[in-house]
């Protein structure tokens, strides 16, 4: 298993539980939240709002990550300087017990105004009707056209917008750049539109590749384990070669997951562990940075991670990135964090003027000054002039141009559990992909068929 990507560096997406508002986080419990009590705010309540022209309270929850929860609280002091009649406390939850607060304050009917809520449990929220279409106002004052489009997809359940983007998340190939020079690997083009294909990538994978001295080729998709993460790195391989796990409703799972294309792609991810073996079934600790790997799949936010935990080993001298491999098509997953309001909250005009002002054009840049999160407003990287370089221009064009969202579904739990499954069924135990397939297919079209 990878390392430091497993502990609060990882901005991407831990595992979902299979309950109806289950949750998915991009972070771990950090230990260091910067929370010492549960609500924090950036000024003393004034009184909240009887329609009388006091200061109006609106209550945020979102589950805990230092950096982030710092972030936050410096933009809820500026949003409350420009807008003195409204006041936001924002609540910080520890991220295992995150979604088991939502749940029960909806059930009780007194959730808070704004929720951060996570790609994949947008449709199970917007089925339950907990959280309110934002049209109205992204039609307003959202700039809609502003955010990529693969994110606007991602945010979309039945026609609908449920929340607004605070970041978005894309992978990339990480390789040692010791180790391609060391075996006359050929180093990748860094062009954002000149991927390596499969067949390139299992090339230098095999050149790399020396088990006898425990130096493998390549991890594609962060070990074998279960889980959201695990999931979201796996799923483009299915999408490179022309598959769809469900069908564009989201309604059908049969013709999709088990097409040829699908299975091509299943077929080809498992052959690097047991045909190739240029994949370990298990992967030691840090192989990467300690050069007994030749490429991995990894995303913006491991820079930094690597910077912090092995400051040795040098981005542009001991390692490099470049466009995440192709098959057919050039894909890459899509989706983070974002901002929903619930239906329970009284305010959901002020909701919004926050919710707004947090995720909107100039709240987008801020966000990323000061966490580096992807962006998911198209202005925010014509802004910034580092995102149109290299590195970062590469995670900033493929979440542009090629990106692809998870499916879009109340069943999402369901579909991530049994697609992890799937994938570590064909790399672990070499399963027979067409019964693993079929398997798979028959738990998620049970869970859609709850939804039809």
């Amino acid at each position: 298993m990878l390392r430091w990507r497993r502990t609060a560096v990882m901005l991407l997406i831990v595992c979902m539980g299979v309950a109806p508002l289950s949750a998915c986080s991009s972070k771990t419990n950090s230990g260091d939240n910067g929370s010492a009590s549960p609500s924090v705010s950036a000024s003393e309540s004034q009184g909240e709002s009887q329609g009388d022209g006091k200061k109006v309270e609106i209550k945020y929850w979102r589950h805990d990550f230092a950096p982030e929860v710092a972030t936050l609280k410096k933009m809820i002091q500026a949003f409350e300087k420009e807008n003195p009649t409204i006041k936001v406390k924002m609540e910080v939850i520890p991220y295992g017990d995150y979604e088991t607060k939502i749940r029960t304050a909806l059930a009780a009917g007194n959730p808070p105004d704004v929720i951060g809520l996570d790609g994949p449990t947008l449709a199970a929220y917007a089925h339950q009707e907990a959280v309110i279409p934002l049209d109205k106002y992204m039609e307003i004052d959202g700039n809609k056209e502003d955010i990529a489009a693969p994110v606007l997809e991602s945010l979309t359940y039945k026609g609908q917008i449920y929340a607004a983007p605070l970041n978005d998340a894309s992978i990339a190939m990480f390789y040692n750049k010791k180790l391609f020079e060391k075996n006359g690997v050929e180093l990748p083009s860094k062009n954002p539109n000149e991927p390596w294909t499969w067949e390139q990538v299992l090339q230098a994978a095999q050149k790399i590749n020396d088990p006898k001295n425990k130096i493998y080729g390549i991890d594609p998709g962060w070990g074998l384990g279960e889980g959201e993460g695990s999931t979201f790195v796996k799923l483009p391989f299915i999408w490179q070669a022309g598959g769809e796990i469900l069908s564009p409703d989201g309604t059908e799972v049969k013709g999709y997951l088990d097409s040829p294309e699908s299975k091509k792609a299943l077929s080809f991810f498992a052959s690097l562990y047991n045909e190739y073996k240029v994949a370990p079934k298990e992967t030691p600790p840090e192989a990467f940075e300690t050069g007994k790997l030749g490429i991995i799949v990894n995303g913006p936010w491991a820079i930094s991670g690597f910077a912090s935990s092995h400051p040795e080993f040098k981005l542009g001298e001991d390692w490099d990135i470049a466009p995440l491999w192709k098959d057919a098509k050039q894909v890459t997953p899509n989706g983070s964090w974002n901002m929903a309001i619930t239906k329970g909250s009284k305010h959901p005009d002020e909701a919004w003027k926050f919710v707004n002002w947090v995720t909107g054009v100039e709240g987008a840049k801020m966000w990323y000054q000061e966490t580096k999160n992807l962006p998911a407003r198209l202005s925010t990287a014509s802004a910034i002039p580092e995102l149109t370089e290299y590195p970062m221009n590469i995670f900033v064009e493929q979440s542009s141009k090629f990106a692809h969202p998870r499916p879009v579904t109340p069943a999402y739990p369901v579909i991530t559990t049994s697609i992890s499954k799937l994938f570590a069924d064909l790399g672990v135990a070499n399963r027979n992909v067409d019964d693993a397939v079929n398997e798979a297919v028959a738990t998620i079209d049970k869970a859609l068929q709850k939804y039809k």
